[in-house]
């Protein structure tokens, strides 16, 4: 069950570094597509070009996590990012049944990002989930909210690196977890 859901986090990360997004959310603003493996975007830990601050997975871990536990939110263990994919990517998962209002407290934290300099390029929002994208320094982080309380109810941060390098080394992760 573990090996099935990291393949589909796996997946579902290839798809975003890619930039295929889904076609029921909003691109935001100017540069809502991330750029593809084959784009030219900052190394590893380079920032964006204009003179942005570089970031790595360990600050980018360290806006999340403050952003969140200020909204009201504790972490939840999750499943561990490979080691060969550490620089490339955080994965941070909130303890929504501890959270007075899980809902409240997404938005709260997805709006300190957005004062952090984070700049939002996608939404879906359905009934059940709303997915943000926002994006700084090279990293996309995909805030997702799915389900309500008292039923299943999951809200994670994840964040990619979305140069060539992380985006070949999503690749051949994926690779060797469908062998």
């Amino acid at each position: 069950m573990r090996k099935a859901r990291w393949a589909a986090s796996a997946a579902g990360v290839v798809l975003l570094v890619a930039g295929c997004g889904s076609g029921g959310g909003t691109d935001k603003g100017k540069g809502g597509d991330a750029p593809s493996a084959g784009a030219s975007a900052p190394a590893p830990g380079t920032g964006t070009a204009g003179g942005s601050s570089a970031l790595d997975a360990a600050a980018v871990k360290r806006e999340i996590e403050a952003a969140a536990t200020s909204a009201g939110f504790a972490e939840k263990s999750g499943d561990d990012v490979p080691a060969d994919l550490k620089s490339c990517m955080v994965s941070w998962n909130a303890d929504g049944k501890k959270a007075a209002d899980s809902r409240k407290s997404y938005d709260t934290t997805v709006a300190a990002l957005a004062k952090g300099g984070w700049k939002e390029t996608r939404t879906v929002d359905q009934p059940a989930t709303v997915v943000k994208s926002p994006d700084k320094s090279g990293w996309s982080v995909k805030a997702s909210h799915q389900g309500k309380a008292g039923a299943l109810l999951i809200v994670s941060f994840m964040a990619t690196e979305t140069g060539p390098v992380c985006a070949k080394a999503f690749q051949e992760d994926l690779a060797k977890k469908k062998q």
